[in-house]
């Protein structure tokens, strides 16, 4: 995932109420880049391309000067088709070889990107779209409003993925001119705009037949040489529509399996850049010379769950007593070192602060009342409860694996531990099928999108198996709603409900963790490392 990862955006509390209260009014998807005005979406019925200039191509100015090459240290890819992509490295490679048509920005505004501006009619459920002028494909053919439709058209129509869930709510995509497409909604969805920034949602051209080994996009980086075993080698697009943009002349994106080594990578001068680490590796680096580290709080999360549709999962006693065993004060100091915020069992994390409980707890933690549950449910002494703990190998899943495994079997509970490549345990979508396991969830703009793709009763991430119609009308009235309040109170009574009931264990809501040689200027961390742009970065280096 996810991670995410992912991908999601930023610190600040007092931006994130005003973008959330926005979106109320219909104002509306892992950075900061565009010459376009970066304001969020207007309300409905007003013509956002008078405060969202029409991005002007460059192509008649004189070639600019790219400079360095910023070598980036991510996990293996698995899949590079945008249909597919999960992680943080996969959506960071086709993050700059493709566009989005709306973007989201470090303080989580939906913004132009292929998109020049927007309309929203009066009863929300038709958006029209300006384009960007003067786009070109990186084989040199242009684009135009038909790649938009035939790219969301696939998106929503091609079954098993994600995306066909995610927009299940268009009713129609047309090509309003060379240069607009419409988007008819069946429901109104306040969200709509950050819909349209989801991670997968990057525009191919009309017709592409195998995006997995064809990279022709508009990004700002052209695809140079991939090596699965190795790295992605990038150039600068220098026929890229936004002018000055991008700064440098060359990404590598290079493949680590142990983020350990990547860190080493970065003191000895053969990476740039690392986006995901423990909290360990990045404390590591505080005082490290000439290196600077960056830390963001996020919405991100890592999710701990027990499949609900079948044993030992099905009996509601045996989660529950999980949870009662859980200690999440103590996880956050030991395993986060205090970084982030304590999780309550809810993907509604403090970050959203109009939507966020802050009263919604769960019980404190009983060992003792955890043991009750799980003896009424046939598990004692005699016959205890075993599962085996499924985690990726990544940031600090491990060491919450093993802090659970420890406080778990304080209640009778033994679990064996199973730690697996990032790339292994995400493949084939195995993640799905296991009992019990552990997710990393990177952070999104808005709650909305975790209800939809990872607890809506078939929701293609519903990994815990999870069906509740109680949720899913809740979930239904939060993500149509034009009533504010109504939309408030039914993210308050999801949080309720998912510590009650829920299969869900959020133990902590992470921190996003960045460093970077202090020979690069420009860098800006977002939420979900996948998403960070790296557009605007330069290289001051000799």
């Amino acid at each position: 995932m996810k991670i995410f990862s992912e991908t999601t955006f930023r610190l600040h509390k007092k931006r994130a109420v005003s973008l959330l209260l926005l979106i109320t009014i219909l104002a509306l998807a892992a950075c900061g880049g565009t010459t376009t005005n970066n304001t969020p979406a207007a309300p409905a019925n007003t013509d956002t391309s008078s405060t969202n200039t029409t991005t002007e191509t460059n192509m008649e100015e004189p070639a600019m000067s790219h400079k360095g090459v910023l070598r980036v240290a991510m996990q293996p890819v698995v899949n590079l088709d945008p249909i597919a992509i999960s992680s943080d490295s996969e959506v960071l490679f086709a993050n700059h070889v493709y566009d989005y048509l709306v973007d989201v920005d470090a303080q989580s505004n939906p913004v132009p990107r292929l998109a020049s501006g927007w309309t929203i009619s009066d009863d929300g459920l038709t958006y029209t779209f300006q384009l960007a002028e003067g786009v070109t494909w990186h084989d040199g053919s242009a684009f135009s409003a038909a790649d938009v439709v035939w790219t969301f058209n696939r998106l929503r129509q091609t079954e098993g993925t994600a995306t066909a869930d995610l927009y299940a709510n268009i009713a129609n995509i047309e090509a309003t001119g060379d240069l607009e497409v419409t988007f008819t909604l069946t429901n109104p969805n306040p969200f709509f705009l950050y819909d349209l920034s989801d991670n997968h949602a990057l525009v191919l051209k009309d017709g592409t037949e195998d995006a997995s080994t064809t990279f022709n996009g508009t990004g700002p980086f052209k695809v140079v040489s991939y090596t699965p075993e190795d790295r992605i080698v990038m150039e600068a697009n220098e026929t890229y529509f936004i002018p000055e943009q991008p700064k440098l002349a060359g990404l590598e994106i290079i493949f680590f399996n142990d983020d350990t080594a990547a860190i080493e990578a970065l003191r000895g001068g053969q990476i740039d850049l690392a986006m995901r680490m423990s909290t360990s590796l990045f404390q590591s680096l505080q005082e490290e010379a000439g290196i600077t580290t960056i830390d963001i709080p996020t919405n991100g999360f890592d999710l701990v769950r027990l499949r609900s549709d079948r044993a030992p999962g099905n009996d509601p006693r045996v989660i529950q007593a999980l949870k009662l065993a859980t200690d999440r004060d103590a996880i956050l100091n030991v395993v986060q070192q205090g970084y982030g915020a304590v999780g309550n069992d809810s993907p509604i994390g403090p970050l959203y602060e109009a939507y966020h409980n802050p009263d919604a707890q769960p019980p404190a933690r009983d060992v003792e009342a955890a043991r009750a549950l799980l003896a009424a449910a046939g598990y004692d002494e005699s016959n205890p409860l075993q599962l085996t703990l499924h985690t990726p190998d990544t940031g600090n899943r491990p060491d919450l694996a093993a802090v659970l495994k420890e406080q778990w079997a304080e209640a009778g509970v033994e679990i064996e531990l199973s730690v697996e490549p990032e790339s292994v345990y995400y493949g084939d979508d195995g993640w799905l099928e296991v009992d019990l396991g552990i997710t990393g969830w990177g952070s999104r703009p808005y709650p909305q999108f975790y209800l939809d793709v990872m607890l809506i009763t078939d929701a293609k991430w519903n990994e815990s198996h999870f069906a509740d119609t109680e949720f899913d009308e809740l979930a239904q009235t939060a993500g149509t709603t034009l009533d504010e309040a109504a939309r408030v109170q039914a993210y308050y009574n999801i949080q309720d409900l998912l510590i009650d009931h829920g299969p869900v264990i959020i133990p902590y809501y992470f921190a996003q963790f960045g460093a970077i040689s202090n020979q690069f200027d420009g860098f800006t961390l977002k939420a979900f490392a996948g998403r960070t742009d790296f557009r605007t970065i330069s290289y001051t280096g000799e």
